[in-house]
């Protein structure tokens, strides 16, 4: 297990900084900020009702630039970011020049590594042609856009307020500005959901004519509205062979048209659609999380923020880092980590990352269908079509 560490006592080891900067370096930007808040949400946001006077998108981006700086002191020499991804919340309530403020503070701090990949998440009922042109002045290069579904019905059920044929406006807004990497999001299962209403979600995503689109199954959060309504048998709750089945309709539509998966739940259309950011995620990258609740890795020191926007700034204002606890990640942690994470891309794991049980477990998964006998005989645990639906099972079986 990891070790947790007082946050009062937070400092980076010099075994954490140790070979900084030789492997990829991100920036995540947490933007706590909705106008609603979806029913199926369990993520760090606020709407203004529930903040009041509390806190503001100003007084959150002044922390914002505090933290930022407090970070490149604390890495040392901090290297150049090779990825930035702005997300939420809804970071397109900003707006573009707020958007364009949260990356010069970056660019401040930290810089930009020559090529960087700079991504933010949009609504699309935020969002216009002056937003998106206003993005790419910014400097940013890739948006991401949620659709969720194109079937009003489910979006309801999900409780989100953009018209269904916005999203796919807004992916061609996003082009027709210069932008060549635009992701749309869908969740499937969702309870109502029909196979014909994925149908003609897959449809409006392809002919938007996005380069990348992340597909996720509806999960039912502790805590959330549709958790209530769920438990009170006001809806059922997603199927697992349903999930399966949608999960199969999807791939196959949108390997079809040329965007194959590189990960479970992300499909792209080449190599440079991939998303960089999250590969840093996937591969043990390391990256600073900056904003409320926001959360961090840097060689094997994992650490997370405040989460109330009010109390993030109020300790940044007094010339603290905003860091609410943290850990120092164990060999077995990071080996469960690295199994868990890379078995999930295309590529697969090297069979070099597992003791000898695992590999025992490798082969008797690939003489089951769940691992790929060409990826076995090339040193790699690759998942099969099937093995992607039982993905997490495989896992627990390599690292048992």
């Amino acid at each position: 297990m990891s070790t947790a560490v007082s946050p009062d006592a937070f400092v980076l080891p010099s075994s954490a900084l140790r070979g900084l900067g030789t492997r990829p370096f991100g920036v995540y930007v947490h933007v706590p900020f909705c106008a609603t808040r979806c029913g199926y949400c369990d993520f760090n946001t606020y709407t203004a009702g529930e903040l009041g006077t509390a806190a503001s998108p100003a007084s959150w981006l002044e922390g914002l630039r505090r933290e930022l700086d407090l970070a490149a002191g604390m890495l040392g020499t901090p290297p150049a970011a090779d990825t930035v991804f702005v997300g939420g919340g809804t970071p397109s309530l900003l707006g573009a020049e707020g958007l364009a403020a949260v990356l010069d503070a970056v660019r401040r701090s930290f810089g930009l590594a020559e090529g960087a990949e700079v991504t933010t998440e949009s609504n699309p009922e935020s969002t216009s042609p002056e937003f998106f042109a206003g993005l790419r002045d910014a400097g940013y290069t890739r948006v991401s856009l949620g659709m969720q579904s194109a079937a009003p019905h489910v979006l309801r059920i999900l409780d989100r307020v953009h018209t269904p044929g916005r999203p796919v406006a807004a992916a061609r807004e996003a082009r027709a500005a210069g932008f060549e990497h635009v992701n749309l999001d869908l969740i499937y299962g969702t309870p109502g959901e029909r196979q014909e209403d994925l149908r003609d979600s897959l449809d409006a995503v392809l002919a938007a004519g996005v380069d990348h689109v992340s597909a996720y199954a509806l999960i039912v959060e502790d805590g959330t509205a549709l958790a209530r309504r769920v438990r009170k048998g006001e809806l059922p709750a997603p199927d697992d062979d349903v999930l399966a089945a949608r999960y199969e309709q999807l791939d196959a539509a949108l390997s079809s048209a040329g965007l194959h998966w590189y990960e479970v739940s992300n499909w792209a259309a080449s190599e440079q659609a991939r998303c960089r950011h999250n590969l840093g995620y996937w591969l043990g990258g390391d990256w600073w999380g900056a904003g409320p609740g926001a959360h961090s890795h840097v060689g094997g020191v994992r650490w997370w923020n405040v989460k109330h926007p009010a109390r993030y700034a109020s300790v940044l204002a007094d010339g603290e880092v905003p860091v609410a606890g943290h850990e120092v990640l164990t060999d077995a942690d990071r080996h469960l980590e690295r199994v868990m994470l890379e078995l999930r891309l295309a590529e697969g794991l090297p069979l070099t990352a597992l003791d000898s049980g695992g590999v025992r477990e490798a082969r008797a998964a690939a003489a089951e269908g769940l691992l790929t006998g060409d990826g076995l005989a090339e040193g790699r645990a690759v998942l099969t079509d099937r093995g992607r639906l039982l993905a997490d099972a495989v896992v627990r079986r390599l690292v048992s």
